[in-house]
C-alpha cells in the first residue's frame, strides 16, 4: 500500500478532528511530492497527516481559506495497519468506497475507538459536546426572508452517508442515509429505500438490495436481497464468521441467512437460516445448515406440510431483471 490524499477537515473547539472529506487520493504518489510532505523519518512510520500550510492549501484547494473549524490536510498510508487517527479511519473508509479495495482486504482493527461520535447536521458535522450551544445559536440568530436558521440534526453517529463523501458511478441509492461511508457498491447495484449497507460490506454489482447488509459481508453479482431481508454481521455478538453470497442468489422478502451461501442459490421468503439451524437434504439425512454453508444451486425452503427446513437441489435460474439496474 503506498497512498497520499488530500482531504478537508471539520475540527471542534479543541481542534480534534471530527472527519475528513478526501477529493483526491493518489494510489501511486509522486515520490518527490511524498518526500516534500512527510520526510523519511515520519514515512517509516508508515501512517501519518499534517495539516497543510496556507500556500499548500492554495495549490491544492483554489479558494478555500481554513478556519478555527476546518483546515486542509494531508495524509499518507505506506502500509496497510490498524486505523491510528480519524484521518487515517476516513482514508480507509474513502478507499473502500471508491472501489480501490474490496470489504475485508483493509485493516480496520480499532475503528469504532477511533472515530468520534458525531452529529451530522444541517451545518455539517458538529462535536456532541458542542451540539447544544449550536442549536441555541441557530435558534438566536438573525431572522431571514425564509424565516429563522434553523439547525436541522439528521444523526448522532461514528459513520456519516457514503454520497457526502463519495459518488460511485453506475448506482442508485434511494435513501442516503441508509448507506455509511465506506460500503462498497459494484456498477449497477440498485438500494431501495428499505435497503442498508453498513461500511466494509458491500456488492460486485449488479445487484438489488431491499434488505439488509452488515458489515464484512460481500454480495456476489447478479443477486437479489428481499425487502426486510438480513445477512447475520459480526459486531455485536452472536456469529463469528463472516458471511458471504455467492452469484445470481435470491435472498427472498423478510428471509435471512447466518451462513454462506454458493452461486444460483433461493432462500424462501421469511425462512431464516442459522448456522446451527437443522435441514433436511433430498435424500432424507438432517445435517445442520452450517454443513451446507458456501455450496451453490441450493434451495433453502421450509416445508408446507411438516414445517421443517429443507435444503434440496435447486433447479431455477434466477436472473435480475436488468432494466432495473441501467443506472446512467
Amino acid at each position: 500500500m503506498n497512498v497520499l490524499a488530500f482531504g478537508i477537515a471539520s475540527k471542534d473547539q479543541q481542534g480534534k478532528v471530527l472527519e475528513v472529506f478526501y477529493p483526491e487520493i493518489q494510489t501511486c504518489p509522486d515520490t518527490k511530492l511524498l518526500s516534500k510532505l512527510f520526510p523519511p523519518a515520519q514515512r517509516q512510520q508508515n501512517c501519518g497527516y499534517r495539516e497543510l500550510t496556507s500556500s499548500e492549501t492554495q495549490d491544492l484547494f483554489a479558494g478555500f481559506t481554513p478556519t478555527a473549524k476546518n483546515c486542509a490536510l494531508a495524509c499518507y498510508l505506506g502500509a496497510d495497519l490498524p486505523p491510528r487517527d480519524v484521518p487515517s479511519a476516513y482514508l480507509k473508509l474513502h478507499l473502500l468506497s471508491m472501489r480501490l479495495y474490496q470489504p475485508n482486504t483493509l485493516n480496520l482493527e480499532g475503528i469504532f475507538t477511533i472515530m468520534p461520535t458525531v452529529a451530522w447536521t444541517s451545518a455539517g458535522a458538529i462535536s456532541v459536546a458542542e451540539l447544544k450551544t449550536a442549536l441555541l445559536a441557530a435558534r438566536q440568530s438573525v431572522a431571514t426572508s425564509q424565516g429563522r436558521e434553523h439547525l436541522q440534526v439528521y444523526a448522532l453517529d461514528k459513520f456519516p452517508p457514503l454520497l457526502n463523501y463519495v459518488l460511485p458511478a453506475g448506482v442508485r441509492i434511494a435513501d442516503s442515509a441508509r448507506v455509511r461511508l465506506g460500503a462498497y457498491l459494484g456498477e449497477g447495484t440498485t438500494v431501495m429505500p428499505s435497503g442498508f449497507i453498513n461500511f466494509n460490506a458491500g456488492t460486485i454489482g449488479p445487484n438489488m438490495i431491499e434488505g439488509r447488509i452488515s458489515q464484512g459481508l460481500i454480495i456476489g453479482a447478479g443477486t437479489d436481497v428481499g425487502g426486510g431481508a438480513s445477512t447475520m454481521g459480526t459486531l455485536s455478538g452472536g456469529n463469528a464468521q463472516i458471511v458471504a453470497v455467492g452469484k445470481d442468489c435470491l435472498i427472498g422478502a423478510n428471509a435471512g441467512i447466518g451462513i454462506s451461501l454458493g452461486d444460483n442459490c433461493i432462500v424462501e421468503a421469511g425462512l431464516y437460516i442459522t448456522a446451527g439451524a437443522k435441514v433436511k437434504l433430498a435424500d432424507g439425512k438432517i445435517v445442520k445448515a452450517r454443513e451446507m454453508a458456501g455450496k451453490s444451486n441450493l434451495l433453502w425452503r421450509r416445508n408446507s406440510s411438516t414445517g421443517a427446513v429443507e435444503c434440496l437441489l435447486n433447479t431455477k435460474e434466477f436472473a435480475l431483471n436488468m432494466q432495473l439496474h441501467d443506472n446512467t
